[in-house]
């Protein structure tokens, strides 16, 4: 599983250079502009520049509208920036038909400029308050659209997390249609260590964190600590080599 950390700035993204041994992923997104808020190009540039070269940097290209041409030039500027992987948050897409124009928009500006760029289609656990599409369809939606991923989050920032939205049993459905696609499965929304025995159980490729790893646990007045990267991907690798050893005694 790998780890996928946000912080909101340059300043955090050279907290997480220094704990760059510990996370997989430098995600850059903008907290205050919603849930997967996209950043300016230049702040792409510059955490790019900040963090090891063996790191890849992702970047959101925000809680994006039913706008196609918008989204697509959107997700080039973010590759262009410097990005590896590229989110694309379907906020406005109320029917999967809608999300797969999207995407497929996407995949083509993404994938003419960088080949080997990954497109990850995310969707909101808690689709149901905000009337876009349900959280299932994502695996599809990316599979149909030429999406390299399909990934979770939460759209509102309330308290609530993903498994309060889609519980456990869910997100293993979620995680086994996007296997079956061919496609990495992404799980966000609130995550805490405590999480990190399901997840790891369903198979989930990548896990994004914020608040988990930042001071007091707040995501939006709390930064990003080192010591606290350092103390999840602990957590993450006990799981794992837990869940490697009851594989092999079966």
């Amino acid at each position: 599983m790998l780890l996928l950390i946000s912080p909101a700035d340059l300043e955090e993204a050279r907290d997480c250079a220094k704990a760059a041994r510990f996370l997989d992923i430098v995600d850059v997104k903008k907290p205050d502009e919603g849930s997967l808020g996209a950043n300016f190009p230049w702040v792409i540039r510059e955490i790019r520049d900040a963090v090891p070269a063996n790191k890849p940097v992702s970047a959101t290209v925000g809680d994006v509208p039913y706008k196609p041409g918008t989204v697509a030039q959107a997700a080039l500027g973010a590759v262009v920036s410097g990005a590896t992987y590229i989110k694309v948050g379907l906020y406005g897409c109320t029917t999967p038909d809608q999300a797969i124009t999207v995407m497929q928009g996407v995949v083509r500006a993404v994938k003419d400029h960088r080949p080997d760029a990954l497109v990850v289609a995310s969707g909101y656990a808690d689709a149901h308050r905000i009337g876009c599409v349900n959280p299932l369809a994502l695996p599809d939606i990316a599979a149909r659209s030429g999406s390299d991923a399909a990934m979770l989050d939460t759209a509102i920032k309330d308290g609530t997390r993903l498994f309060d939205h889609v519980p456990p049993e869910l997100c293993a459905e979620f995680v086994r249609r996007a296997h079956d696609a061919g496609l990495l499965a992404a799980l966000a929304g609130s995550i805490r260590v405590d999480d990190l025995g399901t997840l790891t159980a369903i198979g989930t490729d990548i896990v994004g964190v914020r608040g988990a790893v930042c001071e007091r646990g707040d995501r939006t007045t709390g930064r990003i600590q080192p010591h606290l990267v350092a103390a999840f991907r602990a957590e993450m690798d006990r799981h794992h080599q837990e869940q490697t050893t009851v594989a092999a005694g079966n």
